[in-house]
């Protein structure tokens, strides 16, 4: 039986330092973000996820954001290299946390860069932003690890927004979902549904019709609790003065057995 499982990661003391390189910083309130943090570990665990805490990685202030640290398919983990320096050595502990879970390891070795939160899953095609953080090494490596796996990796233009996922993300059905204004290539997607808030992009899929969604979207909870879908709402604005976004805050094993 497969178990789902979410790999979390406590923000650092030093989170106020984050990177940001598409909007304007903003004074992060670190006593909220980690309130926050705990709030939305708390959804997934309420959704039926069992939460694996990282190693926190404190002297890291964008370690929380844990996704970009590694990309699952099946039981496969292929650990980063991501394409901002100061983030390479947030790996260590992502890596220590998928080993124990029985994952088989893969690494993106130099010169390729890749940052996790620039790849979307649907199903067996895997979408890679090239864009800031993930070269086209990068892109290379990926599909040298998943296609002999059965997955179709597809490249995608990411110039407006930091990361893929920071643009698109998908639908239990497969549609993808992103905000026009930060989306480089629409066409791409065979389904794309246009939503109207930037941060209604980003959805978590927690099984069934149940989509952890940030506070900030309520037109996009709105349109998607009327398709027949069941927002769980999490307040993440601390996070977003980071470019951060709920599909950041975590690493989800669909496929893992337990």
């Amino acid at each position: 039986m497969p178990s789902h499982k979410a790999l979390v990661r406590r923000p650092s003391p030093r989170l106020a330092e984050g990177l940001v390189t598409h909007i304007e910083r903003e004074k992060v309130d670190v006593e909220r973000a980690v309130e926050q943090w705990e709030a939305y570990v708390q959804a997934l665990r309420t959704h039926g996820w069992e939460t694996i805490e990282v190693e926190p990685a404190d002297d890291f202030p964008d370690s929380v954001f844990v996704e970009d640290t590694v990309v699952m398919y099946k039981n496969v983990a292929l650990i980063t290299r991501p394409g901002a320096e100061s983030r390479r050595e947030e790996t260590g502990g992502v890596e220590e946390a998928v080993a124990r879970l029985g994952c088989s390891v893969n690494w993106v070795w130099e010169p390729g860069t890749l940052e996790g939160g620039d790849v979307l899953k649907v199903d067996d095609t895997i979408y890679v932003g090239r864009g800031g953080r993930t070269n086209a090494a990068g892109v290379q490596q990926l599909r040298a690890v998943f296609e002999p796996l059965g997955a179709r990796v597809v490249a995608v233009p990411v110039s407006k927004v930091l990361h893929l996922k920071s643009a698109v993300t998908a639908l239990p059905d497969g549609t993808v979902l992103g905000h026009i204004p930060k989306v480089d290539r629409p066409a791409l997607f065979p389904r794309f549904l246009s939503v109207p808030e930037e941060a209604g992009a980003h959805v978590v899929l927690l099984g069934g019709d149940k989509l952890l969604m940030a506070a900030s979207a309520p037109k996009t909870a709105d349109l998607l609790a009327d398709l027949g879908h069941e927002p769980v709402v999490v307040d993440i604005s601390e996070f977003e003065k980071l470019e951060g976004c709920v599909t950041c805050l975590s690493v989800r094993l669909r496929d893992l057995y337990a």
